[in-house]
C-alpha cells in the first residue's frame, strides 16, 4: 500500500486506546468516524471491554485479523513506545500519536520522541504527531481526529488540503469554512512533525486530483527540502501552496518553539524561504479560507504591478479597501489609456482611483461592464469589487454581474463584501470567485498575491578554500570577504606601528572574543600621525584589559579612514529553519534599532541583490532621489553576491560587515568592519 493510501484514505483502522465511555476524547475518533459516513473497517482496541460503541474489541493488535492500514494511538505519553514497537513489528505502514509530552517538553521527552521514532524506523512504518489531532478526508468521509469540530452534523467537502502543526486550528478553520460554504478536502495534524512533515503531506495531497490548493499553518518550518520540493511540484502542477506562519513577534516564536519542540528561526528567514519557493504567505487566518479561490489553477504571475483597479457600489466601503490596500503598499491605481477608453464607452463618468457606481448599484449590467474595462488595464494586477447592502438584502442580484463577468477569462477579480452578507459569500464561493469578509483580509490576500513570485533557477557557485583558525578575529574575518572578492586594505600590528599606513587611520583591538569593541573602548577614530597610533594602542592594550579580563587579545588591526554617502550592514547566517540567508541592511551602531533589512536565501544572483538594495529605506537616497549623489549600486549588488557565496563554505555559521561603506560610482565599497563565527 502506497504511503498516500494508508495515510489520506485508510480502510481499515485500529483505535488504540478506545474508550467505551462516549463522553471521553478517546472515543471521539470512532464516534466521528461513523456519525460522518466511514464505511471501512475499525477496529477499536480495548482489554477491558468486549465491544467499544457496539463494535467488537480487540484486547491487543496481535489479535486483530489482516492487514491495518493505519492506527492511532490514544494512549498516554507513557504508553506510545510500547505501542509504536507493537505496530511496526505488525507491519502497519503509519500510526499516528495523539499524546503530548515529547520534544517539546525538553530533553526527556526529546529523547523518547527519538526512540519512538528509531522504533517506527526499523520496519520502514511512518509516524504521524507526536501530538496530532489526526486527519480528515472530507471526500471519503474519513473524519479520524478527536477535533470537537467533528460535531458538526454536516461537513461541506472542497477542495483546498488543511495542512496544520496545531491540531486545534483545523478545527478553527473547519467550522470557519463550513459557516460561508467553504469546504476542504483534507485536514491533517502534524503536530511535532517527529517524521512526517508538512512539507511532504503536502507534497502527497498535490496529487491528489481533488486538491485544487494547500494550505498550510505552521509554528515551525522542518525539513525545508520537503518544503522547497513540495512547493517546486505545485507551480508544475498549478496548484498554490498558502501558508501561515506564526513566528512574526519574539513571544510569538517563543511560544511556537514550547509549543512543538522546534528551533525557530527568524521570521525574515521564513519569509525569505517562502518568496524564493513561491509559496503564498498571509497572516490573517480568514485568508486561509479566501485566498485559494483567487490562486487556485494558477501561476504567479510574470512581473507585479503591486497595483489593483477598485470598483465600488459603497462610497466607504470602497475607501475602506483602497486605505487597507495603502497601508500594504498595494496601489489602488485610476484606469490607464485603455482601461479609460472603454469606460468612456460604456458611460462611465469617473477616472478616479476608485470607480465608484453608488448610485448605478450593483446592477449586473453595469457592474459587468465595468469589470470588462478594469479588467483592461495593463498596469494593474487584479480587479476588486466592493458592494454593499444589496450583498445582503439581494445577494442574487449584488453578484449576479460579477458571476457573469468572471465567466469571461481575463484578469484576476475578487470581492468584497462590506455587510453582513452569508448568502452572497456563499454564492461567490459557489462560482469560485473569492470574496472577502473585512478590508484588511481583502489587503492581505491581494498582498500576498502580488508577492507571489515564481522561483529563480538555483545558483550553482564553487565555494573557495578559506582557511579559518578554531577562533577567528577580526583580521581572520577580513580574509574571508577577502577570498570572497570583498578586500579593503587594513594592517595589523602589536606595539609598533607598520611602515606604509595611509593616515589619517582607524585602530581596533583584535580579540575572537569582543564582537561589539566599541563597548569595551577597542576603537579609536582618526590618528593623526606614527606617535599617536603608537600611544594610542598602548591606551587601547590597558582599556580593554581592564574592562574584558578574559578576552583573549592577538593584536591590533589599523586602517586608513574611509568616507562615503551611506552605510550598510551586509551579514550572512545558517538560519535554525531555512539554512543559508544573506542580509542587507542599514548599517552602523543602530543597525539593530531600526531592523531596516532586506534578506533571501542565500546564494543570490545580481538581480536578485538589486532587489534587495531597492528594498532597505535607508539606502534610498543613493539611487539619486531628490537630487542627492548617487552610490555605487552595483559595487554594492556585486558586494551581496559575494557574501552570499559562504552558503558554499559549510564552517561559517555567521559572519558580518557592518558597515560596508558605500562610495560613489566607481568608488565601490569599503569594508569597515568585519566579524565571523564559526559552527
Amino acid at each position: 500500500m502506497s504511503l498516500a493510501q494508508a495515510l489520506l484514505n485508510p480502510r481499515r483502522i485500529a483505535l488504540i486506546g478506545a474508550s467505551a465511555d462516549e463522553q471521553r476524547l478517546t472515543a471521539r475518533p470512532q464516534r466521528y468516524l461513523r456519525r460522518h459516513g466511514f464505511t471501512g473497517e475499525l477496529f477499536p482496541m480495548n482489554p477491558r471491554a468486549e465491544s467499544v460503541l457496539g463494535e467488537r474489541a480487540f484486547a491487543s493488535l496481535a489479535d486483530i485479523p489482516g492487514e491495518i492500514d493505519f492506527a492511532y494511538i490514544l494512549l498516554g505519553t507513557d504508553n506510545v513506545e510500547a505501542q509504536v514497537v507493537a505496530c511496526a513489528a505488525r507491519g502497519i505502514p503509519v500510526a499516528c500519536v495523539l499524546a503530548d509530552g515529547f520534544a517539546e517538553a525538553g530533553p526527556e521527552g526529546a529523547a523518547l520522541q527519538a526512540r519512538v521514532l528509531a522504533a517506527a524506523q526499523g520496519s520502514g512504518m511512518r509516524v504521524l504527531g507526536p501530538n496530532s489531532m489526526g486527519i480528515v478526508n472530507l471526500n471519503a468521509r474519513t473524519a479520524l481526529t478527536t477535533n470537537a469540530a467533528l460535531e458538526a452534523e454536516d461537513l461541506p467537502a472542497g477542495r483546498v488540503a488543511l495542512v496544520s502543526q496545531s491540531g486545534s486550528m483545523m478545527g478553527a478553520l473547519l467550522s470557519r469554512g463550513a459557516a460561508r460554504g467553504l469546504g476542504f478536502s483534507h485536514l491533517i495534524g502534524t503536530g511535532n512533525e517527529a517524521d512526517l512533515t508538512a512539507g511532504e503531506i503536502a507534497s502527497l495531497l498535490l496529487d491528489d486530483p481533488d486538491v485544487d490548493a494547500v494550505a498550510l499553518f505552521l509554528e515551525a518550518i522542518r525539513a525545508p527540502e520537503q518544503m522547497a520540493a513540495a512547493a517546486a511540484k505545485a507551480r508544475e502542477l498549478r496548484k498554490p501552496i498558502i501558508a501561515l506562519k506564526l513566528g512574526r513577534s519574539p513571544f510569538g516564536a517563543e511560544l511556537a518553539t514550547s509549543h512543538t519542540g522546534a528551533l525557530a528561526g527568524s521570521d525574515a528567514a521564513a519569509d525569505a524561504f517562502f518568496r524564493a519557493h513561491g509559496i503564498l504567505r498571509v497572516s490573517m487566518l480568514e485568508s486561509l479560507l479566501e485566498l485559494p479561490l483567487l490562486v487556485a489553477g494558477r501561476r504567479a504571475p510574470a512581473h507585479s504591478h503591486r497595483a489593483v483597479s477598485v470598483m465600488t457600489t459603497t462610497g466607504g466601503g470602497g475607501a475602506l479597501a483602497v486605505d487597507a490596500l495603502g497601508v500594504l503598499g498595494i496601489e489602488a491605481r485610476k484606469p490607464d489609456a485603455k482601461a479609460a477608453a472603454k469606460l468612456e464607452a460604456a458611460k462611465f463618468g469617473t477616472h478616479a482611483r476608485l470607480l465608484d457606481l453608488t448610485l448605478a448599484g450593483a446592477r449586473p449590467d453595469r457592474v459587468m461592464a465595468a469589470l470588462d474595462a478594469l479588467r483592461a488595464a495593463e498596469d494593474t494586477d487584479l480587479v476588486l469589487a466592493v458592494i454593499g447592502s444589496s450583498a445582503q438584502f439581494r445577494p442574487k442580484d449584488a453578484v449576479a454581474g460579477i458571476v457573469e463577468g468572471t465567466k469571461i477569462p481575463g484578469k484576476p477579480v475578487a470581492a468584497f463584501l462590506a455587510p453582513q452578507a452569508e448568502a452572497s459569500l456563499r454564492l461567490l464561493a459557489e462560482a469560485g470567485i473569492a470574496a472577502f469578509r473585512t478590508a484588511e483580509s481583502a489587503a492581505d490576500c491581494i498582498n500576498a498575491y502580488c508577492a507571489w513570485q515564481a522561483p529563480r533557477d538555483g545558483i550553482e557557485t564553487a565555494p573557495p578554500a578559506i582557511p579559518l583558525p578554531a577562533r577567528p578575529d577580526e583580521a581572520d574575518a577580513r580574509g574571508v570577504f577577502a577570498a570572497l572578492g570583498l578586500d579593503s586594505p587594513f594592517a595589523v600590528m602589536q606595539d609598533t606601528p607598520p611602515e606604509g599606513l595611509r593616515y589619517p587611520v582607524a585602530l581596533k583591538i583584535l580579540s575572537p572574543d569582543l564582537a561589539h569593541k566599541t563597548e569595551v573602548g577597542g576603537v579609536a577614530l582618526n590618528i593623526a600621525d606614527a606617535a599617536a597610533l603608537r600611544d594610542a594602542a598602548a591606551s587601547m592594550r590597558a582599556r580593554v584589559t581592564a574592562a574584558a579580563p578574559q578576552a583573549k587579545i592577538t593584536g591590533l588591526l589599523v586602517q586608513p579612514m574611509a568616507k562615503g554617502l551611506a552605510e550598510a550592514i551586509l551579514g550572512f547566517r545558517r538560519d535554525p529553519e531555512v539554512g543559508p540567508v544573506v542580509l542587507l541592511g542599514a548599517g552602523g551602531v543602530l543597525s539593530e534599532l531600526h531592523r531596516d533589512i532586506a534578506l533571501r536565501l542565500a546564494p543570490v544572483d545580481l538581480e536578485t541583490a538589486r532587489e534587495m538594495i531597492a528594498e532597505v529605506r535607508a539606502l534610498k537616497p543613493l539611487s539619486g532621489w531628490r537630487n542627492l549623489p548617487l552610490g555605487d549600486l552595483e559595487a554594492l549588488a556585486q558586494a551581496v553576491v559575494a557574501a552570499s557565496r559562504l552558503a558554499g563554505v559549510e564552517q561559517v555559521a555567521e559572519a558580518e560587515i557592518n558597515p560596508l561603506i558605500v562610495g560613489r560610482p566607481g568608488e565601490g565599497v569599503t569594508v569597515a568592519d568585519a566579524w565571523v563565527v564559526l559552527r
